[in-house]
């Protein structure tokens, strides 16, 4: 098996989970979420800076021993900032295996619908959090797939099909 990294990056709400769940089941591969990673490294999570930087570090250490092993690893994140990005691609190169950057987006209607509704989920993102996010957003300049996650299940499944 060849190794292989997925990013799958969008502001909180637009259904990355939920892209990058169908994505690793696809790819046979292990989903890896900055949501989880932070409950794992932090019992009270403060969201500041120095923590943010622990909770990439830490995701691209996971991704990092599952692509080393031949295997596919789907990191779910925001991935707002382009040094991110930037870093997920330094691991596909240092590993040798391709990169696959999946942008999710979704209107804004659906994600407050979304917010609203989420209940035993890992994030704690809230509407407001997804405003401050997206006026923070650093746009994704290398290549890239985009899924628009407004509609339903088979739609977001159908544009998977195009590209997994």
């Amino acid at each position: 098996m060849t190794g292989r990294l997925v990013v799958v990056a969008g502001l909180p709400g637009v259904g990355k989970t939920t892209v990058s769940r169908e994505i690793a089941e696809r790819l046979d591969g292990r989903l890896v979420r900055t949501d989880v990673v932070r409950r794992d490294c932090f019992s009270d999570p403060q969201y500041t800076a120095a923590e943010r930087a622990t909770v990439y570090e830490e995701l691209f250490d996971r991704g990092r021993e599952i692509v080393a092993q031949g295997d596919v690893a789907v990191l779910d994140g925001t991935f707002r900032k382009r040094t991110d990005r930037e870093r997920a691609a330094a691991v596909a190169d240092a590993e040798d295996v391709p990169l696959d950057v999946v942008a999710v987006e979704c209107t804004e209607a659906v994600v407050r619908e979304r917010i609203q509704k989420r209940e035993d989920d890992e994030s704690d993102a809230d509407f407001e959090i997804h405003r401050r996010f997206r006026e923070r957003y650093e746009p994704i300049e290398r290549e890239h797939i985009t899924i628009d996650n407004s509609g339903d299940l088979d739609s977001m499944q159908t544009q998977l099909d195009d590209v997994f």
